[in-house]
């Protein structure tokens, strides 16, 4: 049936697998993508948006490098939020409420004009492995598809088990079945695994929700996009989403069911999400709020489902139903289907390298919630790089890594190899300590090049961010090589409460100023003649305002990179015995040798390794 040697088999068809399978058949590998059900590629098993606080970064990081998340983000969303718009732009989170349907249909086209890609819809029962390299995989009927590597994305179907009240039952997600078989195999080659949870809310029809209870939420004015490329567009029409409170009675509707909750009974023992508890875990962890934020969200342009993000639950359904018939607005609430745990397996992501590739078998990469991830965006990465490194490894090539100034998914890949994670790992800002150079307006300037280089990025996507950088550069020169009178600058000045001029000055002096925005600075004559004679779009004008503004932040961030650069330069020879290191701490001596980092910098960001166990590495390295 399969007679092709494969270059590159993709198991799994979610965000991870279809980010991975894209990767690798567009840099020229011959790619099969296996799942179990060909009609949910790309579903959105949770919330139906992408993008937010740091994850948005993530999508636009993806875009960059040519993936496909940026783009059907922009062409299923159905309403556009910029985040943290009142902080500086290292914060700023571009985010969609997306079209659920739509998404995956998108997805699933996109993936289908790919060349270089098959697909197959089965089970994969386990790898085909000779002297500790993968060769093939074997599905639930027994064929076995050849190939030379193997990119496990399998989400949360690994022995999945959903839990809604005192009832479970197997399952990968709500109607559809568990995957059994690899969790097994894997742990007879040697691999650690463990249990993680998460869960879902529940979803009720919009048409029995009283809307005038609630507070809308529309989308931006002016809202943006995700991809850099000119083949989508801004959203000219939004859906609203709407928010609602939970209240002292609805929790004490929820507390009623406390003892069948299989959180709370025992039957789950598995850590969930730290940042996305349940609403039994809210209104127990912090006892003393008497009420949690609900967010209505539409499921798409049409559809009438809509998603209660807030209220992900295990409790019995007829308990979920009570307290959520109690919440403002809902008072005659239909569902269409109530919330759930699941329980899933994954594997410990220190077992692999910086490339994704698991470190006891060669050819095999892991992506998404397998390594103990949570969300589309930083599976979607994940699947994105191990997919590269696959292609890159049957090619012959040397493999592609991100550091963490470079990127954030380098900065998620590094911190789940080197420092693991024993609950579902979620990304955040305050994670990057480069944050101010990995803005989400900026991403393309930064990886770009990178994926022109593997031969992702097409050269017309090169050519815009080319033209995207020097439009901006010279709009920064300009403002710095061009002085303005005060007689003419000082009417703005005084309308915004700044302090007048007392003779003419360069605009990049005025325009530095904190309170002083691109749109006063448009009221010079000559400003606003440079943008017209120019055409200059907002991406290069806001990128221009950034750069004048926070030069001194950027510049002493690229500073501190640069030091700690060198340490990254600074390998490791692979398999080194640090056993025989007798002055550095046992703790750090057993950490060094499960972990194995490749440089000195990776060394000193694992837990338990002390500045002191660094100097010790870097006598013995002869530094």
């Amino acid at each position: 049936m399969f007679n092709t040697v494969y270059d590159v088999i993709v198991v799994g068809g979610g965000h991870a697998g279809s980010e991975a399978a894209a990767a690798a058949a567009n840099m020229g590998s011959k790619t099969l993508l296996i799942t179990m059900n060909l009609q949910n590629i790309a579903q959105m098993s949770c919330n139906p948006a992408m993008g937010g606080i740091a994850k948005g970064q993530i999508v636009r990081e993806i875009d960059a490098l040519g993936g496909y998340s940026g783009i059907v983000s922009d062409t299923s969303a159905i309403q556009f939020k910029m985040l943290n718009k009142s902080k500086g732009p290292a914060m700023w989170s571009p985010r969609v409420q997306s079209d659920r349907m739509r998404f995956a249909e998108d997805w699933r086209l996109m993936l289908e004009n790919t060349e270089n890609l098959d697909f197959y819809q089965e089970m994969v029962s386990g790898l085909v492995v000779e002297n500790n390299k993968v060769v093939g995989v074997k599905t639930s009927l027994g064929i076995e598809v050849k190939c030379k590597s193997v990119v496990l994305t399998n989400g949360t179907f690994l022995n999945g088990l959903i839990h809604i009240g005192d009832k479970n039952f197997g399952g990968g997600r709500a109607g559809e079945k568990a995957a059994t078989g690899i969790t097994e195999q894997l742990v007879s080659f040697g691999f650690e695994s463990g249990r993680m949870k998460t869960g879902t809310p529940p979803r009720v029809d919009g048409r029995s929700l009283d809307y005038s209870k609630m507070i809308e939420q529309p989308g931006d004015e002016n809202p943006e996009k995700f991809s850099y490329l000119d083949i989508t567009k801004p959203l000219t029409k939004q859906r609203s989403c709407y928010m609602s409170y939970t209240s002292p009675k609805v929790h004490d509707l929820l507390r009623e069911g406390f003892e069948r909750s299989p959180m709370f009974n025992g039957r789950i023992k598995s850590l969930g999400p730290r940042y996305c508890p349940s609403i039994e875990d809210k209104i127990n962890r912090f006892a003393d709020k008497d009420r949690h934020q609900l967010f209505i969200e539409p499921e798409g342009w049409n559809t009438v489902e809509m998603y209660i993000n807030g209220f992900s639950t295990s409790l019995p359904e007829d308990v979920q139903f009570k307290a959520l018939s109690s919440v403002a607005g809902f008072k005659n609430v239909k569902f269409f289907r109530p919330g759930y745990a699941i329980e899933y397996d994954y594997f410990p992501p220190t077992q692999l390298q910086h490339t994704l590739e698991t470190k006891l078998i060669e050819g095999l990469y892991f992506a998404g919630q397998i390594n103990g991830t949570t969300g589309y965006e930083e599976a979607a990465s994940q699947g994105l790089m191990a997919g590269i490194n696959a292609a890159l490894k049957v090619q012959e090539k040397d493999p592609f890594m991100l550091s963490r100034s470079e990127a954030y998914i380098g900065v998620l890949i590094d911190d789940l190899i080197t420092k693991g994670t024993e609950e579902p790992y979620r990304m955040f800002t305050s994670r990057a300590e480069y944050r101010t150079l990995l803005r989400q307006d900026n991403a393309d300037f930064r990886l770009t090049p990178k994926a022109y280089k593997l031969g992702l990025a097409s050269e017309k996507r090169m050519k815009r961010m080319e033209e995207k950088q020097e439009k901006s550069e010279a709009f920064v020169k300009f403002f710095a090589d061009t002085s303005v009178k005060h007689e003419d600058i000082n009417p703005i000045l005084e309308a915004k409460d700044s302090a007048l001029m007392k003779q003419s000055d360069k605009m990049q002096k005025i325009f530095s100023r904190p309170n002083i925005t691109i749109d006063d600075m448009r009221q010079v004559e000559a400003v606003e003649t440079y943008i017209q004679d120019h055409h200059l779009d907002n991406e290069v004008i806001e990128q221009a305002e950034i750069q004048i503004k926070y030069s001194g932040y950027i510049e002493k961030e690229k500073n501190n990179a640069d030091k700690l650069s060198r340490l990254e330069n600074i390998k490791i020879p692979k398999n080194f015995d640090y056993s025989k290191l007798q002055s550095m701490s046992l703790e750090a001596r057993e950490k060094l040798n499960k972990i194995q980092p490749v440089t000195i910098s990776q060394a000193s960001r694992i837990s338990g390794v002390s500045p002191s166990d660094v100097s010790v590495l870097l006598v013995y390295m002869g530094r």
